[in-house]
Protein backbone atom coordinates (compact mmCIF):
# COMPACT_ATOMS: atom_id res chain seq x y z
CA UNK A 1 0.00 0.00 0.00
CA UNK A 2 2.36 2.31 0.78
CA UNK A 3 4.63 2.09 -2.30
CA UNK A 4 1.36 2.64 -4.42
CA UNK A 5 0.41 5.39 -2.24
CA UNK A 6 -1.95 3.37 -0.29
CA UNK A 7 -2.26 4.61 3.43
CA UNK A 8 -5.44 6.64 1.87
CA UNK A 9 -7.28 3.03 0.98
CA UNK A 10 -6.17 1.29 4.35
CA UNK A 11 -9.38 2.56 6.02
CA UNK A 12 -11.53 1.27 2.83
CA UNK A 13 -9.28 -2.08 3.28
CA UNK A 14 -10.29 -2.55 7.00
CA UNK A 15 -13.84 -1.45 6.16
CA UNK A 16 -14.06 -4.28 3.50
CA UNK A 17 -12.38 -6.99 5.31
CA UNK A 18 -15.01 -6.23 8.29
CA UNK A 19 -18.05 -6.58 5.48
CA UNK A 20 -17.52 -10.43 5.07
CA UNK A 21 -16.51 -11.38 8.38
CA UNK A 22 -20.23 -11.00 9.62
CA UNK A 23 -21.78 -14.04 8.03
CA UNK A 24 -18.80 -16.40 8.25
CA UNK A 25 -19.24 -17.77 12.00
CA UNK A 26 -20.10 -17.00 15.30
CA UNK A 27 -17.65 -13.97 16.19
CA UNK A 28 -17.81 -12.48 12.97
CA UNK A 29 -19.50 -9.77 14.79
CA UNK A 30 -16.86 -9.30 17.30
CA UNK A 31 -13.72 -9.21 14.20
CA UNK A 32 -15.83 -6.86 12.31
CA UNK A 33 -16.30 -4.48 15.11
CA UNK A 34 -12.64 -4.72 15.22
CA UNK A 35 -12.31 -4.24 11.56
CA UNK A 36 -14.82 -1.01 11.42
CA UNK A 37 -13.18 0.39 14.41
CA UNK A 38 -9.62 0.41 12.50
CA UNK A 39 -11.35 2.18 9.87
CA UNK A 40 -12.76 4.94 11.72
CA UNK A 41 -9.32 5.27 13.75
CA UNK A 42 -7.79 5.58 10.20
CA UNK A 43 -10.10 7.38 8.67
CA UNK A 44 -10.17 10.16 11.55
CA UNK A 45 -6.39 9.92 11.39
CA UNK A 46 -6.93 11.22 7.68
CA UNK A 47 -9.21 13.77 8.68
CA UNK A 48 -11.44 12.42 5.56
CA UNK A 49 -15.15 13.40 6.53
CA UNK A 50 -16.58 11.30 3.65
CA UNK A 51 -14.96 8.42 4.65
CA UNK A 52 -15.30 8.52 8.62
CA UNK A 53 -19.25 8.77 7.68
CA UNK A 54 -19.28 5.72 5.97
CA UNK A 55 -17.24 3.58 8.21
CA UNK A 56 -19.32 5.40 11.45
CA UNK A 57 -22.44 3.97 9.60
CA UNK A 58 -21.17 0.19 9.54
CA UNK A 59 -19.94 0.34 12.81
CA UNK A 60 -23.58 1.68 13.56
CA UNK A 61 -25.65 -0.65 11.93
CA UNK A 62 -23.40 -3.33 13.83
CA UNK A 63 -24.09 -1.69 17.26
CA UNK A 64 -28.01 -1.62 15.70
CA UNK A 65 -27.74 -5.61 14.96
CA UNK A 66 -26.14 -6.30 18.57
CA UNK A 67 -28.85 -4.33 20.29
CA UNK A 68 -26.64 -0.77 21.19
CA UNK A 69 -29.12 1.68 19.60
CA UNK A 70 -28.07 4.29 21.72
CA UNK A 71 -24.44 4.11 21.10
CA UNK A 72 -24.69 3.90 16.97
CA UNK A 73 -27.35 6.78 17.38
CA UNK A 74 -24.44 8.77 19.86
CA UNK A 75 -21.35 7.72 16.97
CA UNK A 76 -23.09 8.14 13.93
CA UNK A 77 -25.73 11.84 14.78
CA UNK A 78 -22.60 14.17 14.96
CA UNK A 79 -20.49 13.10 12.17
CA UNK A 80 -23.64 13.28 10.03
CA UNK A 81 -24.27 16.50 11.36
CA UNK A 82 -21.24 17.78 10.28
CA UNK A 83 -22.07 17.68 6.42
CA UNK A 84 -23.53 20.92 5.27
CA UNK A 85 -24.43 19.61 1.55
CA UNK A 86 -24.35 16.51 -0.76
CA UNK A 87 -27.40 15.18 1.31
CA UNK A 88 -28.26 13.47 -2.05
CA UNK A 89 -25.03 10.88 -2.50
CA UNK A 90 -25.16 7.47 -1.51
CA UNK A 91 -23.46 7.63 2.23
CA UNK A 92 -25.56 10.52 2.97
CA UNK A 93 -28.84 9.05 2.41
CA UNK A 94 -27.52 5.50 4.36
CA UNK A 95 -26.77 7.12 7.04
CA UNK A 96 -29.77 9.23 7.11
CA UNK A 97 -32.31 6.21 6.85
CA UNK A 98 -30.39 4.38 9.80
CA UNK A 99 -30.46 7.46 12.07
CA UNK A 100 -34.14 7.52 11.54
CA UNK A 101 -34.24 3.79 12.38
CA UNK A 102 -32.37 4.63 15.38
CA UNK A 103 -34.68 7.69 16.95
Amino acid sequence: MEKNKGPWWEAELHRITGEPVLTQHDDGHAEAEKAFSRTLATVRHQEAKSLELRAATFLARLWQARGKAAEARDLLAPIYDWFTEGFDTPDLKDAKTLLDELS
